[in-house]
């Protein structure tokens, strides 16, 4: 047996007699700290709605396209050929 393994077993009893699952609780601050990231992820996620919604993108033409293709009227891409 290493000196590791050694270590982990003298010491790893003692945790597990220490470690009441009745009294480990996340508390208020536990609470204070969701409530917190969570109100910060819903304002992300309305000002990314927000982002999202102003934005006005129209794809640039391959260069290598011919320009009737280019002048050709914008359809919404599912016409049958």
């Amino acid at each position: 047996m290493s000196a590791t393994q050694a270590a982990i077993t003298q010491y790893l009893p003692l945790a597990a007699d220490t470690f009441d699952k009745n009294k480990v609780t996340p508390g208020i601050l536990g609470f204070i700290v969701f409530a917190a990231l969570a109100l910060g992820v819903w304002g992300l996620m309305k000002s990314m709605s927000r982002h999202m919604g102003r934005v006005n993108f129209q794809e640039a033409p391959e260069p290598g396209a011919p320009a009737a293709a280019a002048a050709a009227p914008a359809g919404d891409g599912n016409r049958a050929p």
